[in-house]
């Protein structure tokens, strides 16, 4: 549901959005403008209430040009749309009998630099007027 929301988005800002397979390795949504002079590649984490966004055991898998974090994804969608470099240096490391893991807690994705930035994206379109 996150993923095509996320591609409902960005479709709105003039993307032509391509979703990823779901097993691949790498982003999730392909995006690129108008006239594909513009290409982004996005990652999206989808949950069903603010919880904290699980980056597994290591935070070489944090790659793309974006990262959009969307809670309340089945009652109230809100995007929080992050730069990979912001959700490494936000990253909460844990660990629990031996077992290293990685967590973005919603305090450190849940702001207002993040918080419907669609903006940070930019605009896909060549004309909407």
């Amino acid at each position: 549901m996150g993923l095509y929301y996320c591609c409902y988005r960005l479709s709105l800002l003039g993307w032509n959005v391509m979703p990823t397979a779901r097993n691949a390795r790498g982003v999730d949504i392909v995006a690129y403008s108008g006239d594909a002079s513009r290409y982004v590649g996005i990652q999206v984490k989808a949950l069903s209430k603010r919880n904290p966004v699980p980056l597994g055991n290591t935070l070489d898998k944090v790659m793309g040009d974006f990262w959009v974090i969307i809670n309340k994804i089945a009652t109230q969608p809100t995007a929080f749309v992050m730069r990979p470099q912001e959700v490494i240096d936000r990253a909460h490391r844990g660990e629990k009998d031996g077992k290293v893991s990685y967590w973005l807690q919603p305090t450190e994705y849940d702001c207002a630099d993040f918080r419907e930035a669609w903006a940070r994206i930019g605009h896909g379109g060549l004309d909407t007027a």
